[in-house]
């Protein structure tokens, strides 16, 4: 099957692993940092696809060390075990780093190296749930979480980190055990409520009550080997619901598309142009360069951001239909706003209180009546006063700039962003797509399906 790896595929992927574990060891050793070196992770519990590996090697350290200890140096020999090879920094609850090797993503991990139950830290979980898998999955089973995996990922639903908010590896595997079938997990998936339950050793049996009390996530899946940590827990509802509506769609019309979808061609800027037309909303793009910020906290202050520049606009009048965020998370980030329209009203009405409410009444007129602000009115429509107000702002455009012109740290965008937005950003309209499109084939993909609003997976359903 495509999925699995080739007997040479995974000799090559198990030597590599190797290799790399033998240079972190080696490096601890020079270091004089006790730790014990591991493999964890999908090529481990031997569950990844084939051209998909990546390799996650833990370093698991006495509890003794301080967190302080705990991140600087185990990042500073995970650093030197892959000195002259490219690297980036990630965050989790603590930071890890990923390398590339061979075209391979290493993943070298620290956790403490603590007895089950006893955790200082939330990897320290990760080398029981390889243990436990790799009792429990056999052969066909791991053919069935491959399957689970590529489905997840051709629909952006797959990865448990900030940007996706969707499913992990392990959560995968424990959905596949419960279900004991890919094909069974989509028929459960598709029936599932709010506040859905799964509880694959039956932790919580006759129990079920005490699940709602500790976790309060739309999606609840009782880890096996920590009964009070859901699996699920990082799963955003906007994908929970996703994967329900994906495993209806593929249930009813089995395709190959929704594994492996057809290569599509970069969408042309007259193309993004059209579509933008034809939505005839008013669309602005907030652009800025580099944030120093590690790619997981990137993502968290992207979308802090995008929810904050979101609110500030609709209580400022202007109807926001849509929103997003995407990032080549080196030098371009981009923060997309769908408006109903960029002008509004130089006038809103204020609604006043009920005439028979004497005090508040006056209270009322005496604000408003001489105000400066004050366009119409006040006057009683019905039982109430009304009075039209004059906006300070009509132009979405300019009231962000003047909203950003320290940053925006103070209204609720991200703190490393503001610092970034400090040093200069762009505001675009729809007019200037080509001028986006042609900067970045990704974004370009992005803005396409953001334009279109449809799944990829909902058309192939459509087109049986």
């Amino acid at each position: 099957m495509r999925i699995t790896p080739s007997p040479s595929e995974r000799r090559r992927i198990e030597n590599l692993a190797d290799a790399i574990k033998r240079r972190v060891s080696e490096t601890c050793e020079k270091l004089e940092l006790e730790a014990e070196i591991r493999i964890d992770g999908s090529v481990a519990k031997d569950t990844w696809l084939s051209r998909e590996a990546d390799v996650d090697i833990f370093m698991r350290v006495p509890p003794h060390l301080t967190r302080e200890e705990f991140e600087r140096r185990c990042l500073e020999a995970a650093k030197a075990a892959m000195k002259g090879y490219k690297t980036v920094e990630r965050f989790a609850e603590h930071p890890y780093l990923e390398a590339w090797v061979e075209g391979v993503r290493i993943n070298i991990v620290p956790c403490y190296n603590v007895e089950k139950g006893k955790w200082q830290s939330a990897t320290d979980r990760t080398p029981y749930h390889t243990e436990y898998m790799k009792t429990r999955l056999d052969e066909r089973l791991r053919r069935e979480v491959r399957l689970l995996k590529r489905l997840m990922k051709t629909a952006n639903i797959y990865g448990a980190e900030i940007k996706t908010g969707g499913f992990s590896g392990f959560l995968c595997e424990v959905l596949t055990l419960n279900s004991n079938s890919f094909r069974q997990v989509l028929e459960s998936a598709a029936a599932w409520k709010r506040r859905q339950t799964i509880d694959v050793d039956n932790i919580y049996a006759g129990r079920q009550s005490e699940m709602y009390d500790l976790f309060d996530e739309p999606l609840i899946v009782i880890d096996p080997v920590d009964p009070v940590r859901n699996v699920a827990a990082a799963v955003a509802e906007k994908r929970l619901w996703e994967f329900v509506a994906l495993s209806r769609a593929l249930t009813k019309n089995p395709r190959i598309e929704f594994f492996y979808p057809p290569t599509r061609k970069p969408p042309t800027s007259k193309k993004l142009q059209a579509q933008a037309e034809k939505i005839g909303s008013s669309f602005i793009f907030l652009t800025f360069g580099r944030v120093n910020a590690v790619v997981d906290i990137l993502w968290s202050q992207l979308y802090k951001t995008e929810k904050s520049l979101r609110n500030v606009l609709e209580e400022k009048g202007f109807t926001v239909h849509r929103s997003g965020a995407w990032s080549n998370e080196k030098n371009l980030n981009v923060l997309v706003f769908e408006l109903e329209r960029n002008r509004i009203a130089k006038t809103r009405k204020h609604l006043g209180p009920q005439v028979e409410r004497r005090e508040e009444s006056e209270r009322f007129l005496a604000k408003h009546l001489h105000a400066p602000d004050t366009l119409v009115g006040p006057w009683i429509e019905q039982e109430r006063w009304k009075v039209y107000k004059a906006r300070n702002y009509v132009d979405a455009a300019l009231y962000l700039k003047d909203h950003l012109r320290n940053g925006g740290k103070d209204t609720g965008v991200g703190s490393r962003i503001a610092s970034t937005l400090r040093t200069g950003y762009r505001l675009l309209r729809e007019t200037d797509i080509n001028k986006l499109a042609n900067r970045d084939v990704d974004f370009a993909r992005f803005l396409s399906e953001f334009l279109t609003g449809t799944p990829t997976w909902l058309r192939w359903a459509e087109d049986a």
